[in-house]
């Protein structure tokens, strides 16, 4: 009788060390998404800010300068539920002004624009990666969130169940030819 005592005490600790152990990887993982979405957000306003400057600096045509300049303000003061639109919208028209790669020897040639077209291309650049790195996080929090031992003991508490970031991260040819 102890002795079944003893054994069944002992696979509910380890039961129980088990379940703080995924409790604690859920937790690690929400907390990686919480990075992610910070280092994001960094990247989606960096490259949002340079677009507004290159657009406001004279280097563009005027016509593109307005395509551009509206695009990074709509994305810079999207709020939470537009954000993925507007970002989607900023790439469209990097897309649309950079599309051909004469703009790009033109803001090259204009005084400043070297430095200009080599920090908005290292932008652009960036943005996929931090949108990878994030949905990668969100991708393994989901995939662990799933598990029935998850949802049962309800180990991942309140918080919610995380999202991914989805928009149109495409950069224009002309910007990767330039930071590579």
């Amino acid at each position: 009788m102890t002795a079944t005592l003893i054994w069944i005490l002992v696979v509910l600790v380890l039961i129980g060390i088990y379940l703080s152990w995924t409790a604690g990887r859920l937790d690690r993982l929400h907390a990686r998404i919480d990075a992610a979405r910070a280092a994001l957000d960094a990247q989606l306003l960096r490259r949002a800010s340079v677009a507004q400057e290159l657009a406001t600096s004279g280097v563009l045509d005027p016509a593109a300068s307005i395509v551009l300049y509206e695009a990074a303000h709509a994305a810079r003061q999207a709020v939470e539920e537009q954000r993925e639109v507007a970002e989607s919208e900023l790439s469209q028209a990097l897309r649309a002004v950079f599309a051909e790669r004469e703009q790009m020897e033109a803001v090259k040639e204009a005084p400043g624009g070297e430095e200009a077209a080599l920090e908005l291309a290292e932008a652009v650049r960036r943005v996929p990666m931090a949108r990878r790195f994030h949905n990668d996080a969100v991708r393994a929090a989901r995939a662990l969130r799933r598990h029935r031992k998850v949802r049962w003991f309800r180990l991942a508490g309140h918080a919610p169940f995380p999202m991914a970031f989805e928009m149109d991260d495409e950069p224009p040819a002309a910007l990767i030819d330039r930071a590579a």
